[in-house]
């Protein structure tokens, strides 16, 4: 578990990640990382008010901490298939959040999935798919249903994880920037 402090040297270090992809130069390693430089595996959100702008995660865990959020929090803001890469303008409105991956455990049986507290990989073949744990929350999910997204994003039939699919949870320590005025919507 990180601290509060690990927790926003975490963050400050990834936006300054995201601003030296941004402007094609290195980041420079925390000094002293302490915590942050011990192998771990993590994801991280971009966020524009209460739109995602952008998610990359490692499951890999073998890298520290601190080279895992610079990765994942450059490709974020660039490499998301699903956005086209932030402009440096966007840079100061975007919200980071970052979710520090315990190791996963394959399910013996997928009902003992808790919605909140587990994230989901769902893996058949050369399918594989993961859900983070507050995925679910903000969906408003029940247990089936976040299995089934999870298998539907994988590619596979929504029921694949009653019929084969292997099931692995994990927990994640989820913390971010708390929304500025400027630019951030409510979301409730």
């Amino acid at each position: 578990m990180l601290t509060p402090n690990d927790q926003q040297r975490l963050l400050r270090h990834a936006r300054r990640a995201i601003a030296a992809r941004l402007d094609d130069r290195r980041i420079e390693p925390p000094t002293s990382p302490g915590a942050l430089g011990e192998p771990a595996a993590a994801f991280v959100t971009l966020r524009l008010g209460d739109r995602l702008r952008g998610c990359i995660g490692s499951v890999e865990g073998g890298e520290p901490l601190h080279e895992v959020v610079a990765h994942c929090a450059g490709d974020a803001a660039t490499r998301d298939p699903r956005f086209p890469p932030l402009p440096p303008s966007e840079l100061p409105a975007v919200r980071i959040e970052i979710s520090v991956l315990t190791p996963f455990r394959r399910m013996a049986d997928p009902a003992e999935t808790v919605v909140g507290r587990h994230g989901v990989m769902v893996e058949q073949g050369s399918h594989c798919a993961l859900l983070l744990p507050q995925v679910a929350e903000e969906w408003g999910w029940d247990r089936d249903t976040f299995l089934s997204q999870t298998c539907i994003k994988a590619g596979l039939p929504a029921d694949a994880w009653q019929t084969g699919a292997a099931v692995h949870t994990f927990e994640a320590q989820v913390f971010g920037e708390a929304p500025s005025f400027e630019g951030a919507t409510s979301a409730g």
